[in-house]
């Protein structure tokens, strides 16, 4: 199964449910609150929810459109828009990047850093990891394991170090060893903690000061399946420190998908990279196109969405 294929499957009931409220043969008041109903079920959050239900209402009465199924595209659109992701966003692949790996403990941040350390040397990049969550137990190991799967050195020093002391070293073996991509895998420590603030900014004085030519790029990590709670740790977060994207974890059966949606819309800051699976090649760059067809892909016939509906109620009761 395709990255796509795999995509739309762990999206398949947030489908299901925006595809019912399109069986509508009219738009009307009930056409609209289910729509609202459907998206907000989806995490797709209050804000960005009305926004495009009243955008929508504006080109349906500008459009004189009667038929539910006719504004598909119009609703599709909306969202386009909310979650481009700017042609520079991957400008730090192509130069010599420190990339910092930042999110709460849970998250996938250890196998994000290894997922795409594989990915870049695959790319025929040169590439270090640095172990900063010095914190977590087996945290170094962990990064470790992935680092050997990649094929790629890690820099780590023993748990409980201070992790500025790790960038510091891995700093240094980057100049000194021409590396293009630097990760960092950081600690993953309560979003709204002071230290955090204080431990991110001892590190980047550190770059600054010993490496002050390379690019810095900053990816927060968050779990697709957590809904809300991923929009409010990205708003702490970027509270704390400059968030260049996001990694969107956790696409697999159990996120709803509007998040994605939200996160943009509301942070503006676009979302980069998606992971749908536990293997290397399962986290990719985000597609805009790829994931509005996922949420609004058409189902094979009716009966299969009958089926995929009868099962949401069932376990919904």
């Amino acid at each position: 199964m395709g990255f796509f294929q795999r995509l739309k499957e762990g999206l398949s009931k947030t489908r299901a449910s925006i595809a019912n409220v399109f069986k509508a043969t009219e738009i009307d008041d009930d056409f609209y609150d289910n729509l609202e109903e459907t998206f907000i079920s989806a995490d797709m959050g209050y804000e960005t929810t009305e926004r495009v239900i009243d955008e929508l209402k504006e080109k349906v009465e500008e459009m004189g459109l009667k038929d539910a199924e006719k504004c598909k595209e119009l609703v599709m659109n909306s969202l386009r828009d909310q979650m481009q992701v700017p042609g520079n966003a991957y400008c730090f692949e192509d130069a010599h990047s420190i990339i910092f790996i930042i999110g709460v403990n849970g998250v996938g941040k250890t196998t994000s850093v290894g997922k795409l350390a594989a990915q870049y040397k695959n790319q025929g990049r040169k590439v270090l990891i640095a172990a900063a969550d010095t914190f977590r137990a087996g945290a170094i190991e962990q990064l470790g394991t992935w680092a050997q799967r990649a094929g790629v050195d890690m820099i780590a020093q023993k748990e409980g170090s201070d992790p500025s002391a790790v960038v510091y070293d891995a700093v240094s073996a980057a100049k000194a060893r021409k590396t293009d991509l630097l990760l960092i895998d950081t600690a993953g420590r309560l979003h709204n903690k002071k230290n955090l603030m204080d431990e991110l900014s001892k590190m980047r004085r550190i770059i600054e000061k010993e490496y002050p030519e390379a690019y810095v790029e900053t990816l927060i990590v968050l779990d697709g399946s957590t809904g809300q709670n991923a929009l409010e740790q990205a708003r702490q977060f970027s509270n704390v420190t400059k968030i260049n994207g996001i990694i969107l974890t956790k696409l697999d059966g159990t996120a709803k998908g509007g998040i994605a949606v939200a996160i943009q819309s509301e942070l503006k800051c676009p979302v980069k990279y998606i992971g749908v699976g536990e293997k290397i090649d399962d986290l990719q760059k985000f597609d805009t196109e790829e994931y509005i067809n996922a949420l609004f892909a058409d189902f094979q016939n009716k009966s299969d969405l009958d089926i995929l509906m009868d099962e949401t109620m069932s376990e919904d009761e």
